[in-house]
C-alpha cells in the first residue's frame, strides 16, 4: 500500500496542507485499517483538548531521556480533530518534550478513525494515570462529545468512559482539584451507573451529584477536624469517616448482578443524613486500625 492509495488520499492532503510530508502507508496488522506514516511540523499537532493536564516535570524528564538516546523513536498517534486540526490523543508530553529539545518536525502515525481521539485511557500510556487524571479526561471527553453528538448517551460511550464513577468524580475535580476522590471511589463504584439519557442531560445530573459530594466532603472534613482535636491522628481518618457514612458499605454484589443496591441520588441523600448525625463518641482506635489494614490491602 502506498501513499497514493485512495484509502489515505484525504490524510495525505491533510498532511501536505499542514506543511508535512507523507512517508509511507500500510494496513495495521490487527484490524487491517489504513495508517499513514508522516513527518509533521511540530506546530501543526495539538493534544486533544480533553487530555490530562501537562506535567512540566514529566515533560522535562522525558526530554532529557530522549536527548540521552539522541533519537525520537516513538511516533505520535494523530487523528483529524475539530475543524480539520491534527490532534494527538496520546502525545501531550512528547510534544512538550520535542519543543524543549528544539525539534521542528515530529513523526506521526495518522489514522482516518477520528474516534481514536476519544479512546485516551487505552492509548495514553506514557505517564501512569492517577484517579484525578482519569476522571478529568473522562469528563472532558464527555463534554466534548455532548457538543458534537447531542443525541448520544453515556451508556453508548461506555468503552471510552471506562467507568461511570469517573464521570461523577471528574465533575467534582473540575470544581475542587484537591478532592480526595479515592475515599469515595468504593462507594461510587457500587451505586454509580451509566445513564441512558442524552449526554447533555446526564452531564447536568452529574453536576448535581458533584455538588452533593462536595457538600458531604465539607461535613466529613469537619468531623475529621474534631476527631483530630480529640487525639485521633491516623492518616486514614477521612477514609474511616466516609466508610462509616457509606449507606452501601455492607452490600456485596452477586456475580452477574449489574443493578446497583440503590440509585446514586438516593445513596447521596442517605450519606448526607449519616454525615449530619455522625456519632463522634463511637470512634475507636481499633476501628481506625481496621480501616488502615483495608486501605493498605487496596494499595
Amino acid at each position: 500500500m502506498g501513499v497514493d492509495s485512495p484509502e489515505v488520499a484525504e490524510l495525505v492532503t491533510l498532511v501536505r496542507d499542514a506543511g508535512g510530508a507523507p512517508i509511507g502507508a500500510y494496513h495495521e496488522p490487527m484490524g487491517g485499517r489504513p495508517l499513514l506514516l508522516a513527518s509533521l511540523p511540530l506546530a501543526a499537532v495539538q493534544p486533544t483538548p480533553f487530555q490530562r493536564d501537562l506535567s512540566p516535570t514529566h515533560a522535562q524528564r522525558l526530554a532529557a531521556k530522549i536527548g540521552e538516546t539522541a533519537a525520537f523513536l516513538d511516533p505520535l498517534i494523530v487523528v483529524r480533530g475539530e475543524d480539520g486540526k491534527l490532534w494527538t490523543p496520546n502525545g501531550r508530553h512528547r510534544l512538550a518534550a520535542a519543543k524543549v529539545l528544539g525539534l521542528r518536525q515530529i513523526t506521526a502515525l495518522i489514522s482516518p478513525d477520528e474516534a481514536l481521539a476519544y479512546r485516551i485511557l487505552a492509548l495514553n500510556t506514557e505517564k501512569a494515570h492517577n484517579l484525578r487524571d482519569r476522571s478529568l479526561e473522562v469528563i472532558r471527553m464527555a463534554r466534548s462529545l455532548a457538543k458534537r453528538q447531542k443525541a448520544g448517551s453515556e451508556s453508548a460511550r461506555a468503552a471510552e468512559f471506562e467507568s461511570p464513577e469517573l464521570l461523577t468524580l471528574g465533575a467534582v475535580y473540575e470544581r475542587s482539584s484537591r478532592f480526595a476522590g479515592g475515599a469515595y471511589s468504593a462507594f461510587l463504584k457500587k451505586v454509580d451507573r451509566f445513564s441512558e439519557r442524552p449526554l447533555t442531560a446526564s452531564l447536568r445530573e452529574r453536576e448535581d451529584y458533584a455538588a452533593r459530594l462536595l457538600a458531604i466532603d465539607t461535613q466529613v472534613k469537619k468531623i475529621v477536624a474534631v476527631l483530630q482535636q480529640r487525639g485521633f491522628k491516623s492518616p486514614y481518618l477521612r477514609n474511616y469517616v466516609v466508610a462509616r457514612i457509606n449507606p452501601v458499605r455492607f452490600h456485596k454484589a452477586k456475580k452477574g448482578d449489574t443493578k446497583p443496591p440503590m440509585p446514586l441520588a438516593q445513596a447521596l441523600t442517605r450519606m448526607t443524613a449519616a454525615a449530619r448525625t455522625f456519632k463522634l463518641e463511637s470512634v475507636s482506635n481499633a476501628d481506625l486500625a481496621w480501616v488502615a489494614v483495608g486501605a493498605s490491602a487496596q494499595e
